[in-house]
């Protein structure tokens, strides 16, 4: 029976969503990385728009892959 607590413990703890990843901070890299850096926070900051207004427009998870891909080309085009 305990071992039985255990795995149950062990699964929910794999069944919490992760933290997401955070934000580059280009004020924390090398000079020489500095400007990659900025690239990869604008490409984040425009991720996490497109995932929050999924949320908004409550998406299905079946539907929100294609849904932040088109929204991810529609911001670039701008």
């Amino acid at each position: 029976m305990r071992h039985f607590i255990s795995a149950a413990l062990f699964s929910i703890a794999f069944a919490l969503p992760a933290s997401a990843q955070k934000l580059v901070d280009p004020a924390g890299v090398a000079p020489e990385f500095r400007e990659a850096a900025e690239k990869r926070r604008a490409e984040q900051i425009r991720q996490r728009d497109c995932a929050q207004k999924a949320d908004r427009e409550r998406i299905v998870p079946r539907e929100r892959t294609s849904f932040l891909i088109h929204c991810l080309e529609t911001d670039q085009g701008k």
